[in-house]
């Protein structure tokens, strides 16, 4: 039998058998009450974007991560860190959409949940009768960043490079110069918002489920974004962008399978 196929027989049987000795890994989760908000920014709003067009949504109640996701955690459940920048409870960064999806499977059944993905390929479909871990939708990650504010950050009218990890070489309309750290900070290194969430402004950029696409006029209820497509969407900003992108109605968008170093996720469960 030829040693190279022994050998990736090997290396499978024992990660197999390291994920199924390892404890359950529950990540830190807050409760965010389903509510209806204006989703996008008004006309305006300093250095918006075009496709923030303001619409009513509700979304349903669930739990969110309240740390992004870090590198200690990922590399429990997958086995490995793909990070630049390297530190336990730095969040990971440069992970695909796919990726995150992967994780969010592995920890559903280390915990005993049905796993919410199921992927073919470059396929996903998204079961939403399943009780495990996921991304969350472009509107519940805004709904949950704007914590019940309607400024352009959950901070106010303008964000500090003490509130939030940014490049502080480009401030948001005429705010002073600040801090440039060209790196990852520790999650939960600033102050919580309102719904004790850390770092939805800047740090990593964060994955969601969503298909980019406009926003239509209208009112919708649990909206899943565009029906087809190929980029994904993500917000937040990061430690590398200007303050104007940590806007809460910012809205960013790669392919699925781009991994970046200032690319990270958190997590949501029903």
């Amino acid at each position: 039998m030829n040693k190279t196929y022994l050998k990736s027989v090997l290396i499978l049987l024992t990660s197999i058998f390291l994920f199924s000795c390892a404890e359950k890994q529950i990540p830190d989760m807050v409760l965010i009450n389903g509510g209806t908000f204006v989703m996008g920014s008004p006309s305006d709003e300093y250095d918006r974007d075009f496709d923030e067009l303001q619409h009513y949504v509700t979304v349903s109640s669930f739990y969110l991560g309240v740390y992004q996701v870090t590198q200690k955690e990922y590399q429990n459940i997958i086995r490995k860190n793909p990070s630049d920048f390297t530190g336990d409870n730095l969040p990971v960064d440069n992970v695909s959409w796919y990726n995150a999806l992967e994780y969010c499977n592995r920890l559903s059944k280390l915990n005993g949940l049905t796993p919410v993905y199921k992927l073919d390929g470059l396929n996903v479909m998204w079961d939403r009768s399943a009780n495990g871990y996921r991304l969350p939708t472009e509107a519940e990650w805004e709904y949950a960043c704007r914590a019940g504010t309607v400024t352009p950050f959950n901070t106010g009218n303008n964000i500090t490079t003490s509130q939030a990890n940014y490049n502080g070489n480009l401030p948001y309309n005429d705010n002073d110069v600040g801090i440039y750290r060209e790196t990852t900070t520790p999650v939960g290194t600033f102050a919580a918002n309102r719904w004790g969430l850390y770092d939805m402004h800047g740090n990593v950029l964060e994955w969601c489920w969503d298909l980019d696409g406009n926003y239509r006029r209208g009112a919708k209820t649990n909206p899943v974004g565009a029906s087809s497509g190929w980029h994904r969407v993500n917000r937040g900003g990061s430690w590398g962008h200007s303050a104007r992108t940590l806007r809460s109605a910012w809205r960013n968008l790669a392919e699925p399978v781009s991994s970046y170093y200032s690319l990270g996720f958190r997590v949501v469960r029903p």
